[in-house]
């Protein structure tokens, strides 16, 4: 199948999930959210492209979709959600990884990696600090997935001057979207009801995925 059928088939869940999202119509919301990640698969494919880390963490995540949609009848359910979304990251971290040039001479100096890596450790550690209270048993697997997540958005960074401009702008721009998805999921869970929470966070999920699977597309 072409490259555009499967972006056709993405956009088209985008919409319907989104829009779902906001009417409540729980079960379209739910169908729509599990074509999300196979139609993104498709589309990475349709590139040529075939790295198994990248494919597995796309599968991951299409799993932690899935699950999570049950989060509601029980803690498992999340659990499960968080647990595949975390094997999800790390394979992110090794695919960004492959998806750069050998030549390390070319990227960011070590003082430039501390140096602009430091909002986004902050970014990680003062959102476990705020939501730390709440979070009961799950203090430790969620400090571990909040660790993981902040070395993929380091990860995606680090790329800088080891790919193409547009590649490294998209993939760094959706691994930070990922944590700004990650982190109202977060706080609507612990610390309350946020209105229009899940439209919020599939919006910048959705946009995080396509502009992650859009930048490996374009890495040279």
């Amino acid at each position: 199948m072409s490259t555009r059928f499967f972006l056709t088939l993405f956009i088209a869940a985008a919409v319907t999930q989104l829009a779902t999202s906001l009417l409540g119509l729980q079960v379209a919301d739910n169908v729509s959210k599990c074509f999300l990640l196979p139609a993104l698969c498709g589309y990475y494919l349709s590139s040529g492209q075939r790295s198994l880390p990248f494919i597995l963490a796309l599968a991951f995540c299409c799993i932690g979709d899935i699950l999570l949609i049950f989060h509601g009848q029980g803690e498992m359910f999340f659990m499960g959600g968080l647990t595949a979304f975390l094997s999800g990251h790390i394979l992110y971290i090794l695919a960004y990884r492959q998806h750069r040039t050998g030549d390390p001479a070319t990227g960011l100096l070590a003082t430039q990696k501390v140096r602009f890596s430091l909002p986004v450790a902050l970014a990680g550690t003062g959102l476990y600090v705020v939501v730390l209270p709440a979070l009961g048993s799950l203090k430790t697997p969620v400090l571990v997935y909040a660790v993981v997540i902040v070395v993929m958005v380091m990860t995606a960074l680090f790329r800088h001057g080891r790919t193409s401009a547009s590649s490294f702008w998209l993939v760094f721009s959706g691994a930070v979207l990922f944590m700004v998805s990650d982190s109202i999921l977060a706080l609507n869970k612990f610390l309350g009801s946020i209105p229009n929470a899940d439209f919020y966070i599939m919006l910048t999920y959705i946009g995080a995925q396509f502009l992650i699977v859009e930048g490996v597309r374009r890495h040279h």
